[in-house]
């Protein structure tokens, strides 16, 4: 009589490995497609002087065009002063729009006729095309008497508040941009809150209600860990989202006045298609998107040791 032989750890473990490498071909597939080939590129590019509209050959420049947006008194400035208003932006934008989706998802997930209608409504913003949503908001930030928030305000103020530039004061247009960006996005992150809100288990709630526990003790001690998950999947995606930020400065400020809006994805896009320096793009490109990896790498140590303590 045969025994039949049972794999051994290691046969087991290898088909494991085999089958989940098969599995994540795939992924791998486009990744490298997508992101490291585009990056690798990109790289190149910024190691040259590439010119769209010349017949001469690429003259290769080494580390020259990172040492000049970098170091250089003449360009760096505008670099570093764009880099720093995509930081100033993402701060700002992060946690208001995060807190503002929470409040509306808490509101939203009832159980009353017609929430839904309610639910449409505030994710309508997110479906509208953003060259679209800039162009109204442009009219809305009317720096005369007709602009729509300035007559708002002269209404409500009985003219006691007169006519500002919101778009043009350097102080207040990258909040204007900021204020428009949060009214635009803000139903994205409603809508994965909301169902994160309805993924937790209502005996949570009826245990915390026999305990007489109130409404903010409930949220602090329910709500707000039952989201942890989905609150750190919308920090990222959003912190992702505000270091992109190109199209609303294009259509609205075009980076200015004097470079107060002006963000380091825009400065790429002129370098390289309005002053045809596609080199000089590039090595924005590649120092943008490491500074977005070590922001990335940072974000995850402060997860994990969170994990650690709780």
């Amino acid at each position: 009589m045969t025994r039949e032989r049972t794999p051994t750890r290691r046969n087991r473990y290898g088909h494991e490995n085999a089958a989940g490498y098969l599995l994540s071909a795939p992924a791998l597939v486009l990744l490298a497609l997508f992101v490291a080939l585009p990056f690798v590129m990109a790289f190149v590019l910024s190691m040259q002087n590439v010119r769209l509209d010349g017949a001469r050959p690429n003259v290769w420049m080494g580390l020259e065009q990172y040492r000049r947006i970098l170091l250089d008194g003449d360009t760096s400035p505008v670099f570093w002063r764009s880099l720093l208003n995509n930081v100033v932006f993402a701060a700002f934008v992060v946690p208001l729009q995060t807190a503002l989706a929470v409040a509306l998802a808490t509101l939203l997930n009832r159980k009353v006729r017609g929430i839904s209608v309610f639910r449409t409504l505030f994710f309508l913003p997110v479906v509208f095309p953003m060259a679209l949503v800039a162009t109204i908001w442009s009219l809305i930030f009317a720096r005369d008497g007709l602009g729509m928030l300035n007559a708002f305000l002269s209404a409500v103020t009985f003219g006691a508040v007169g006519p500002q530039d919101w778009l043009g004061d350097p102080k207040m247009a990258l909040a204007s941009i900021a204020l428009m960006s949060m009214w635009a996005g803000v139903g994205f992150q409603m809508i994965i809150i909301l169902a994160g809100l309805q993924s937790i288990p209502q005996e949570l709630y009826e245990a915390a209600t026999l305990d007489r526990a109130n409404a903010w003790q409930k949220f602090r001690n329910v709500t707000l860990p039952g989201l942890r998950n989905t609150l750190i999947f919308v920090v990222i995606v959003t912190t992702i989202f505000s270091f992109r930020l190109f199209d609303q400065v294009y259509i609205m400020t075009r980076g200015g006045p004097n470079n107060s809006t002006s963000t380091v994805m825009y400065q790429a896009v002129t370098s390289a298609f309005v002053e045809n320096n596609v080199g000089r793009g590039a090595a924005m490109t590649v120092v943008f998107v490491l500074v977005i990896v070590v922001i990335t790498v940072i974000q995850q140590r402060v997860l994990r040791q969170d994990r650690e303590v709780q």
